[in-house]
């Protein structure tokens, strides 16, 4: 990791929790010095001491070491807010309910924004008895491929993991209105309303 925690963010969480260099400081068993040459740049906290500082500062170690930190603003969670991630590194699929801090084999993860579905992507959507039968006319080789496929309504999520050298289609229960996504691996995330 080429990054780490920085003082001005050290700082910006303690003063958002009303604490004084000196409360921190004994909220962890540190120095007020040490808090204070942390926030000016002229040291850093101990690698021991990062889980007890995010507990202090109110935050998780990802949100302490990324500087972001997420404030849950998602009263009652609507499954058409969700976000997904994907990892460079596993192709490993993570969706959450809003924003969120999410890492993956070391590695801090964006939130992918969609596309409008474009014609290289063309879909096809058939009502076969109380499913949709999807298909995307799509190369499935091993560097060219759908990897998944999702289908969000209101109050559920159809999703389906799509892997190199099968077929590009699935069947989701018919939900009413909602959204479609696919993610390629080479194109990124696009949706269409259906």
């Amino acid at each position: 990791m080429n990054t780490y925690i920085t003082g001005a963010v050290i700082k910006r969480l303690r003063e958002n929790k009303n604490l004084t260099q000196s409360e921190l400081a004994e909220k962890i068993g540190v120095s007020s010095k040490a808090v204070s040459k942390w926030e000016t740049g002229k040291g850093l906290p101990d690698i021991s001491l990062i889980e007890p500082l995010s507990s202090a500062l109110g935050v998780s170690v990802m949100e302490l070491m990324s500087g972001d930190t997420v404030i849950n603003k998602n009263i009652s969670s609507n499954v058409l807010r969700s976000k997904f991630y994907v990892c460079p590194v596993c192709n490993n699929v993570i969706r959450a309910m809003g924003d969120a801090v999410i890492s993956c084999c070391g590695i801090k993860l964006p939130p992918l924004e969609a596309e409008d579905i474009d014609e290289a992507h063309e879909i096809t959507i058939e009502k076969v008895e109380d499913e949709h039968f999807i298909s995307v006319k799509h190369d499935m080789s091993k560097s060219h491929f759908i990897s998944f496929i999702a289908y969000l309504t209101t109050d559920r999520v159809q999703f389906v993991k799509l892997y190199p050298e099968s077929n590009a289609e699935t069947r989701f229960q018919i939900r009413g209105s909602g959204y479609l996504y696919i993610y390629c691996n080479k194109h990124g995330l696009m949706k269409m309303k259906i």
